[in-house]
Parts: structure tokens; sequence; C-alpha cells
């Protein structure tokens, strides 16, 4: 966890940062708010600041534009994205018509993601406080545990999915397992359990060495799953003998064609919702705005569209080997006939995924949870407990029921639509950029960010109506037409909502975190 004292500050005599020694309990906690109160001139509360939380030194961040790159070479390249894409193919979509659709995503997520990745760039700050500005210190919780639920169930499910992975790789390696992966304890095989706990306890040990060990897995893992991705496309390129289903297989003409790659750009944006809310997790350790420019344009429009061309060719190729619709690259590889490649090619698969659940649905409820309890839990403490609820909530069992996967995890997704319109209304609309770092840590009701009791109800207002016309779009049958869009009318309404209803006159000061800013090694 982080061990660096704030900028320009002697330690305290008591147990701080620079001694190398844990900061919690409280009193560790205490001693760093005083010296930080002592560094900016104002009151640092231990209930909303310790050295997770705290900004980022701008001296020494690591995060480069490859950093940055890795990071949506792996989550582009997921298994979840992977079935997206090829269920355009199955709803009538040809080769170009897929490559439009993901390009009007990618377009739209570039500009989205660079003016949310600026954010953490220029405060420091990771997203439960980057979320204090517009809701205040404590209504902060609020938007900070909507992201966090999602993510840890989210990381259970992507974990269990792996472990299936793991399953076929370990059968096929020792035949005799098979016998292991017959029973079923609590909805999960004996061998099922071995996999899952195994992969869990991988991913939480990475995490416990903190951010800049996932950048550091990222980075690794990045040209691995497009080595591998690229192969697998060429195999089935020569499998089938160089040809590929290039148009749809439904014939999709005129404007039900244009509305298929429109809704199949928008819903390319929503399945990055959550991202695009916490990206400030990642870029608030960036070196500079262009490293994220960089690492988002050939993450983002360049990556996406080789995503693209596998994708047509793992599709469309298939079809014509055999006349059949695959679901995920997975069923490829199961069907890879040779024992090394096959055991390869799933080594690979696992390699991604625990790539994409560390950066999408791992770090998200570990902030959360440090920002809900600072006093008590760091990162590595935070880590355990959200990586034990996503184990105890037994997520095959959500996975496997489609109410859960829809309508709970469904609406909640639903929700950061909006979420991230007041955000972002409020940050670039209605302060342009200005913050004032240090009082993101300050409990005075005197604080810019304290507003009524902690909470800022207008922002509350704001995210209510339109929460309800994105669940609305999402889920009535009437407005199915509408659904694919659910996430640009909630996050619009949402913005439009908090910039009428706020004083936009009002004047705000831009001070610097730096003061009280700890070192780079998240």
């Amino acid at each position: 966890m982080q061990t660096t004292p704030p900028v320009g500050v002697e330690p305290a005599p008591a147990p701080t940062a620079l001694s190398g020694q844990p900061i919690h309990p409280a009193t560790g906690i205490d001693a760093l708010c005083e010296t930080a109160s002592a560094a900016s001139g104002q009151a640092i509360s231990p209930s909303l600041y310790n050295v997770d939380l705290a900004p980022t030194k701008r001296q020494g961040r690591r995060w480069t534009g490859y950093s940055i790159f890795t990071l949506w070479a792996n989550d582009v390249h997921s298994l979840g994205n992977y079935a997206f894409a090829v269920g355009l193919f199955s709803l009538g979509l040809g080769g170009w018509q897929i490559l439009a659709a993901l390009a009007i995503g990618a377009v739209l997520l570039f500009a989205l993601l660079s003016f949310s990745g600026f954010m953490g760039q220029k405060t420091g700050v990771p997203f439960p406080v980057m979320s204090r500005i517009s809701f205040g210190i404590r209504g902060a919780q609020l938007a900070s545990l909507l992201r966090g639920a999602v993510a840890v169930a989210w990381f259970g499910i992507q974990t269990f999915l792996a472990s299936v992975v793991l399953r076929v790789m370990l059968v096929a390696m020792v035949p005799s397992l098979h016998e292991l992966d017959t029973n079923s304890i609590l909805g999960l095989s004996t061998l099922g359990w071995i996999a899952f706990v195994a992969l869990w306890i991988v991913q939480l040990v990475i995490v416990s060495f903190g951010m800049e060990m996932i950048r550091k897995y990222e980075a690794f893992a990045g040209p691995v799953i497009l080595l591998t991705m690229v192969l697998l496309a060429a195999w089935v390129f020569i499998e089938a003998k160089g040809a590929i289903q290039w148009t749809g297989i439904r014939g999709l003409e005129g404007g039900e064609m244009w509305r298929t790659i429109f809704a199949g750009g928008a819903l390319w944006v929503a399945i990055y919702g959550t991202f695009v809310l916490n990206f400030c997790d990642f870029t608030r350790s960036a070196v500079s705005r262009k490293s994220i420019v960089r690492g988002n344009f050939w993450g983002i429009p360049i990556n996406m569209l080789l995503f693209g061309a596998i994708v047509v060719v793992l599709a469309g190729g298939q079809y014509k080997i055999n006349g059949t619709i695959i679901e995920t690259p997975s069923d490829i590889v199961e069907s890879i006939p040779n024992t090394l490649f096959l055991v390869l090619a799933c080594l690979a698969i696992l390699i991604l995924t625990i790539a994409v659940n560390l950066m999408a649905n791992f770090v998200a409820p570990v902030y959360a949870l440090t920002n809900l309890f600072p006093k008590r839990l760091d990162f590595r403490k935070a880590a355990w407990a959200s990586g034990t609820i996503g184990l105890v909530i037994l997520p095959w069992n959500l996975y496997n029921n489609p109410l859960v996967i829809v309508y709970f995890l469904g609406g909640l997704g639903a929700l950061l639509g909006p979420l991230f319109g007041v955000v972002m209304a409020d940050y670039w609309l209605l302060r342009r950029g200005r913050v004032n770092v240090p009082e993101l840590y300050s409990e005075s009701p005197a604080g810019a960010y304290f507003y009524t009791k902690g909470v800022n109800p207008k922002a509350i207002i704001a995210l209510l109506p339109a929460s309800a016309v994105a669940i609305l779009i999402a889920f009535v049958p009437a407005l199915e037409a509408a659904a694919p869009f659910a996430w640009f009318f909630g996050a619009g309404l949402g913005a439009l909502t908090y910039y009428l209803i706020t004083d936009r006159k009002q004047q705000f000061d831009d001070v610097d975190g730096e003061p009280i800013a700890v070192a780079s090694t998240h």
C-alpha cells in the first residue's frame, strides 16, 4: 500500500507512512491527517483521507500511454465483448456493418474516456473522491457504492467464467479429473470449486500489491492476448480455406440495417458505462494528458477495429466451415484438436479474463470500500473484503439466473449513465475543471463540497428522474426500440437537469492538491 508521506511535509513522530509501517488503525490516520492539515492550511478529516484516497504526486507517476493502451488491449478483447460483437452477426449484420457499429462506438468512447481520464490526471484522486465534487463529501458514498456493487457482482461472475475455462484445460491435461466434475456442492462441482478458488486467490494476491502490480500485469497480458486472438483468427481463416461470411445472414437493408448499426454502437458505449465513470482510478497516475490521449487512441479506435476484424473472421469463418454461429472464442478453443494448442489457448484466455477482472471489476469496489471505511481499510484489506463478497454471493447462481442478470445487474447498470451525466456536467460544464482538491477532504460546513450535511441535493434531484427514465427505456417492452440507447438518454437527461437547476453564476476556486499528495505507487 501507499507508504510515502505528503509532499513537503515532515512526518509526525507517531506511526506514519514514512516509517514503512501500516498507517492503520486510526492513530496512524490521525497523524497523517495532522501532517496534511499543516501542509494545506485547513483541517483534513480522517474520515475522508488516507494514503489510498489522497491525491497522487505528479512526480513519479508511472502510467504511460503504453500502460493505458494495455488496459484496452485486455479489456476490449474480453470474452464478454466477443460474445456481444458476435451477437451483432447473429442479428444479421455483415462484416462492414459490424465494423461500422464498432467504429461509431469507438469514436464516442474515445471522447468520453478522454474527458473522464483528464479529470483523474489533473486532480490525482480516485473516483469516490472525484464524485464528492458533485455529490458532496457524504453523498459520494452513493455514487461509489453503486459503481462498486455492479463491479463486485461481475467480479464473481467473471471469475466463475474463467474457472470454466480452467476446468476445460485441466480435464484436457488430466482426463481422470473429469470424475471430480460430476457432483454438485452449492451449485458447483468439486473441480469447479478447486478452479474457482484457485483463480480467486491468484487475483487477490495480485491486487494485494496495489495498482502498480495491476499496471505491470496488464502490460504483460496485453501483448499475449492480442497475439493469441490474431493466431486464433488466422487458424479459423485457414480452416475456412480463406472464405468468410462477409454479408449479413439475415440480409438487413435500409432503415432496419442502420438502426441495428447505431444500436450496436450505442450498446458498445453502454458496455463501457462502468469504465467511463471510474477511469480516473487509473489516470490519477497518468504522466500527462498526452499519455491518456495516446493510450486511448491506440487502445480504443485502432484496437477496436482490430477487434472487429477478428470478430468478423471468427464468426464469418466458422459460419463458412459448418454453418454454425459461435457465441464466444471459447467455442472455437474447445474444438481445437491438438491438446497442446488447446491448453495454450485456454491459458491465454485465463490470462485475459484475470486482466479484465482486475481493472474492470476489482478496482472500483476496492476504492468504494476504502472510501466507506478510510480508518479501517487500506487498499489490501478492501481488496480482500470485496473479493470475499464476490465469493460468498455464489456468483455462478447469479449467472445462471437470467432475472438477476437482466433486472438486478441490468438495472444497476442503467443507473450508471445518469450518474456519469451528473458528474461530467458538474466538472466540465459548471466548474470548467476548477476544483479545490484539499477541500475534498474537509468536513467543515463552510467547505466547498459540504453542501447540505455533506450531500448535494441538486445532484440527487437530477439523478432520480434520469435514472427512472433510463430504467423505463431499458425494461419496458413498448420502448424496446429505444432500449439500446438507454445509457445516452440517462446520461443526457442527468447532465441537462443538473446543469439547469444549478446556479451557473457561482465562482469556483481551482486549488492544487499537491501539498497533501502522496507518492504515486497506486
